[in-house]
């Protein structure tokens, strides 16, 4: 005969840790997974929240609308046959563009400076997710108070003085242009500031990068070998190129199309180093 098969086992009773998970809190919030949206409102209720964005961006609006408003009031009719209107902005952002680097390089390196950046990490694993919802939270913020007060000043200008001649020079695109050049040089700041972990080298760095270039002409000049390498700076730094977008100059044609590429490359690159190391490096 064959023999019968064993009966089966009966089932283990329940231990005590699983009756308790049996009978644990269901949270009635439904879960939804994290994406970049969730990313850029944490970002824009940090910058929004921080005292250094107000402190910076305010001395940005009254450098460039107090001082072109200055240059308004102290300009007649006939200053500006040749120049656009936002010719008064430009003396303003010239000054302006360090506030715009400073809250760049604060955007970043604040957290690590305070260690908050291990919470953020911890909330959003994706680093490169936060990093880029840093970089357009700010980039926008930063346009749109750029070419604001650009456009203000150029809007003042314009119902200050009117003739014969007067106004002919579009000035519309400078708002688009100088509103974007110095967001960028804040992105860009963003993206060293990410890369030093360190405020005060990276605002240095930043200084270093905007300044240098437009002293150095004079010294490259003095040697031949060097003297279109000073050239090429002259017309590439950041005074020279504000001058050219704003079209300070009748002779300048471009209107800046090359200094903004060339911008834009620099920050590009800088972004994609900062998104490189952010993944290698430990927190």
């Amino acid at each position: 005969m064959t023999p019968m098969a064993p009966a089966p086992a009966a089932p283990a009773p329940p231990s005590a840790w699983q009756q308790a998970m049996n009978n644990a809190y269901t949270s009635p919030i439904p879960i939804k997974k994290t994406n970049l949206g969730h990313a850029l409102s944490s970002e824009w209720t940090k910058i929004k929240s921080v005292r250094s964005t107000m402190w910076t961006l305010g001395v940005f609006l009254l450098l460039v609308i107090g001082i072109g408003l200055l240059a308004v009031a102290q300009t007649d009719d006939a200053d500006y046959v040749d120049v656009p209107f936002t010719i008064p902005a430009f003396f303003g952002l010239i000054l302006g563009q360090i506030c715009l680097i400073t809250l760049g390089v604060l955007v970043t390196s604040s957290e690590y400076g305070t260690g908050m950046i291990r919470t953020t990490f911890t909330a959003s694993p994706q680093r490169s997710r936060v990093l880029a919802a840093k970089a357009l939270v700010f980039f926008v913020l930063a346009f749109v108070v750029a070419a604001g007060s650009i456009f203000f000043v150029g809007l003042v200008a314009s119902g200050a003085h009117s003739g014969p001649g007067v106004g002919e020079v579009s000035w519309i695109d400078t708002v688009f242009k100088g509103g974007l050049y110095v967001s960028l040089l804040g992105v860009l700041a963003l993206a060293v500031g990410s890369m030093l972990r360190h405020s005060a080298g990276a605002i240095t760095t930043m200084l270093g990068l905007v300044l240098v270039p437009a002293i150095m002409p004079a010294f490259l000049g003095i040697w031949d070998s060097t003297r279109t390498l000073g050239e090429k700076t002259e017309k590439y730094n950041a005074i020279s190129s504000l001058a050219e977008i704003f079209k300070i100059d009748s002779s300048l044609e471009g209107g800046g199309g090359g200094q903004l590429l060339l911008l834009v490359i620099v920050t590009a690159g800088a972004l994609a180093g900062a998104f490189a190391l952010l993944e290698k490096r430990d927190v």
